[in-house]
């Protein structure tokens, strides 16, 4: 059974920082496509960050410069480091695995990240 579970959000102030984990059971990140994507009330889904199976990022114009993706093979994680965070980051920010060469997909349950005074 495929399970990703995100944690590490929370309220933070505007310019401050956090670190959302994405802990993977029943797939390999190495065999995976790995996303993060984020969604604020009344607006659709939206990728944020993604890695690849051999280690290649992307991320959204909105965030460049300011988040970093990464993954911890070992740990079967992946990372979603922000900083300089604004009250537009303000989302449910949720964690997705697909398959290689496959239409296959898995996603976690959401964290909440709050971005205000």
């Amino acid at each position: 059974q495929v399970q990703l579970v995100e944690s590490g959000g929370g309220l933070v102030q505007p310019g401050g920082s956090l670190r959302l984990s994405c802990a993977a059971s029943g797939i390999t990140l190495s065999t995976h496509w790995m996303g993060w994507y984020r969604q604020a009330p009344g607006k659709e889904r939206e990728l944020v960050a993604s890695i690849s199976t051999n280690g290649i990022t992307n991320y959204a114009d909105s965030v460049k410069g300011r988040f970093t993706i990464s993954r911890d093979i070992a740990k079967n994680t992946v990372y979603l480091q922000m900083s300089s965070l604004k009250p537009e980051d303000t989302a449910v920010y949720y964690c997705k695995a697909v398959v290689i060469l496959s239409t296959r997909y898995y996603w976690g349950q959401g964290t909440q990240v709050t971005v205000s005074e």
